[in-house]
């Protein structure tokens, strides 16, 4: 008998329809054949063990027969245990285990046109535990998305995911627990709770973040060019001794950015879904903070794989990527970083398929002057010699430094800020109140555009807002001169002027602004060389 149910399986964070269809034949000898056909990987494959475990477990007759399922379509490759639930519903459905009526309208539960059965308008996915119990998959968000933009009444998922799918509106979806409960709903012997999430409620909520602003005693310049970087969405490089605050600072960002809004927070929730690194909510409410070690791969930062998975880059998308510690990072895995710095995406290509990823994000790196860390600073003595200064910084390509904003200095703190009983200045609600008021100008400013910060501006956009009075131009042209600055430099010192001014409330990019935006470029590779 020929029975199909239909599920998904997921690629970059896009989802494809899979129907899975089940035939059985009486065996003619004791060990019946078990075939899967459909360019299943080895997870698909090895679920022929689990779904015969979990339904002897659960209490149902396997018959002797030969099976041989088939996930369509045929020439796309299957990966994950998601296929379990359907595999073993379509299964049941074959034995006779599912009372469905025949003669249904095609395309409905029951038998289409041409006598086969099946479940047409529910989507299934989950992994089978030996008992019958369904274990969480990766990808629900995506795949609720398939199932609302098909049309299906119902997705059916493990009660682990069902939060995280509801966020989708326009589909039912409902949480099962076991093999057990899923075929109750079918039978109609009970009838399933809908899972449901405020939206509202998780995209309005307060935000309580347990590190601020104002716990980092002095370093006023630097919180000040961290608001300009924050406010405009640009790269910022904290360059100073050890201990001087350059992690704690990174780590206090998340705290005066804006909220996510609610497409952000869904294109970022099904990248850490695929990812499987999604947290307990259903829905991702906190811009992403990522701080890899300077040990990780080039696949692990851009992402890849055999079956691509997403990288740090994208799992930062719409929030802060925290380089530290600059220089150790392998210069191979640096440079990758242009791409997704110029574009906003990465595109991994296999000879198989070709996969791209969002990853729009807020480069934020530290590093320290010299290989000792004590270069230009006052209280301890560098013993760097300037051949090794040099290599140092080498180690850091033009290239990639031409595309960060912000170059800012951090000096060690002094004791006595240090023994201050105050805390160290401005909470964060403060501070992110005037980059909430930057951002919405460039929103307005922006309307009908596809970006939301000054950062993001191209050449066309950069012509428009932000011209310069003829002094201005004229300082301008002698900071490019004199520090050696490439084209890529000049535009981002404009994208920063306009952030200042946009911070200040004006109009016009006025000449301190000028003046502050390339402050912030002292420190490129000109100067130190």
């Amino acid at each position: 008998m020929l029975f199909r149910t239909l599920s998904a399986s997921v690629f970059g964070i896009e989802s494809t329809l899979v129907e899975v269809e089940v035939d059985t034949s009486p065996a003619a000898r004791e060990e019946p054949q078990f075939s899967t056909v459909g360019l299943p990987d080895a997870a698909v494959r090895e679920s022929r063990e689990r779904l015969r475990a979990a339904m002897r477990n659960c209490g149902y007759e396997l018959p002797n027969a030969n099976v041989i399922i088939n996930l369509a379509p045929a020439d796309v490759r299957k990966e994950g245990s998601g296929f379990d639930l359907p595999m073993a519903l379509s299964l049941l459905g074959a034995w006779g285990e599912i009372q469905r009526p025949r003669g249904a309208a095609a395309g409905a539960e029951g038998a289409d046109g041409a006598g086969r059965y099946g479940i047409t308008d529910h989507l299934f996915v989950g992994e089978l535990a030996l008992d019958g119990s369904l274990r969480p998959i990766r990808g629900a968000l995506p795949i609720a998305v398939l199932a609302r933009e098909r049309g299906l009444r119902r997705l059916v998922l493990p009660v682990a995911n069902a939060e995280e799918a509801a966020v989708v509106s326009g589909i039912e979806v409902c949480g099962a627990r076991n093999l057990p409960e899923v075929m109750d709903w079918i039978n109609g012997r009970a009838e399933p709770a809908p899972a449901t999430v405020d939206i509202t409620a998780l995209l309005t909520r307060t935000e309580q973040y347990a590190e601020d602003f104002a716990d980092v005693r002095g370093q006023q310049a630097v919180k000040r060019a961290l608001e300009v970087a924050c406010a405009g969405s640009h790269n910022a490089l904290l360059i100073g001794p050890p201990g001087s605050g350059k992690t704690m600072l990174a780590r206090r960002l998340p705290s005066i950015l804006p909220g996510l809004t609610f497409d952000e927070a869904l294109e970022s929730t099904k990248i850490h879904s695929v990812a499987g690194t999604l947290p307990g909510q259903g829905l991702l409410v906190q811009r992403p903070f990522r701080a890899p070690h300077h040990t990780i791969s080039d696949a692990g930062l851009i992402g890849g794989g055999s079956v691509p998975r997403p990288g740090e880059v994208s799992l930062a998308h719409n929030g802060v990527l925290f380089l530290d510690e600059l220089p150790e990072f392998p210069r191979t895995v640096l440079e990758v970083l242009r791409q997704p710095l110029e574009d906003g995406r990465v595109a991994i290509v296999r000879a198989s398929m070709s996969v791209s990823f969002p990853a729009r994000f807020m480069l934020v790196a530290a590093m320290n002057p010299c290989p000792c860390g004590y270069h230009h600073d006052p209280t301890r003595e560098c013993h760097c010699t300037p051949l090794q200064i040099q290599r140092y910084v080498s180690r850091l390509s033009g290239p990639l430094l031409d595309r960060i904003d912000i170059h800012v200095d951090v000096p060690a703190v002094k004791v006595r800020e240090l023994r201050q009983a105050e805390r160290g200045g401005e909470p964060s609600a403060q501070v992110r109140a005037r980059v909430l008021a930057a951002r919405q100008r460039q929103l307005a400013r922006f309307a009908g555009e596809r970006i939301y910060a000054n950062a993001q501006m191209n050449t066309r956009l950069l012509a428009r807002v932000c011209a310069l009075t003829p002094e201005g131009g004229k300082m301008l042209e002698q900071a490019i001169i004199r520090m050696g600055l490439s084209a890529r430099a000049h535009d981002r010192i404009l994208k920063v002027a306009r952030t200042i001014a946009d911070l200040a409330g004006s109009e016009m990019i006025a000449t301190p602004h000028l003046a502050e935006a390339i402050q912030y470029r002292s420190l490129d590779r000109a100067y130190w060389a």
